[in-house]
């Protein structure tokens, strides 16, 4: 059976993962006091305790406990930016609806940004009406590769496929009941790398 202390160093170490978890950076003592309803004095007691025992130690960012040791630390925080169509082309509407935390080794180098996507054009490709497309912010794309494409002030996320012959680009539609849609202009605001689903 555990000890009133042994119960306690649970508590404060649940109380540090969860708050890192959450903020992506350690509690100070008063935030450890403030949400297990124990004195500053008697955290930062048991807090000494528990470095002796070797159940925490100092790290980078704070207090650190074997799960803060072992979690993905470098962490961007990506702006979601609101629905991107994947049917016809609508009216570009752009504008900050939150902010995601995601590890850097998720997304790569790069400057990126999150966009929801709306409708099923795409879905052959595995994106569907409501998932969150990570999209890496640039100015240029490969053949096939699917795009955030911008033309005649409107916007849609499609596959590329560059026609410099006819001086047109064709947009691909990943939905084998929709057709393709040719532009003799566009502009490319970036190229769709990861999708996250809700499951």
């Amino acid at each position: 059976m555990a000890t009133k202390n042994e119960l306690l160093f649970d508590k404060i170490k649940k109380c540090i993962d969860n708050f890192f978890d959450l903020n992506g950076y350690s509690p100070s003592v008063r935030d450890i006091s403030v949400v297990i309803g124990t004195p500053k004095s008697t955290v930062q007691r048991y807090l000494d305790d528990m470095r002796n025992m070797g159940i925490i130690k100092n790290g980078k960012y704070g207090i650190e406990t074997e799960h803060i040791s072992k979690t993905e630390r470098a962490v961007v925080s990506v702006p979601v930016l609101g629905l991107i169509p994947c049917g016809p082309l609508t009216e570009e509407e752009e504008y900050i609806d939150s902010y995601i935390k995601l590890p850097q080794s998720f997304l790569g180098v790069g400057e990126f940004f999150i966009l929801t996507a709306s409708g099923d054009s795409m879905i052959e490709a595995g994106i569907d009406d409501g998932d969150l497309v990570v999209v890496k912010k640039q100015e240029h794309a490969k053949r096939g590769d699917i795009i955030v494409a911008l033309a005649d002030g409107k916007n849609t996320l499609k596959r590329y496929f560059p026609e410099p012959e006819n001086k047109r680009v064709r947009l691909h539609p990943e939905n084998s009941e929709m057709e393709d849609f040719y532009v003799s202009e566009l502009y490319i605001q970036g190229v769709a790398t990861k999708v996250i689903k809700n499951l």
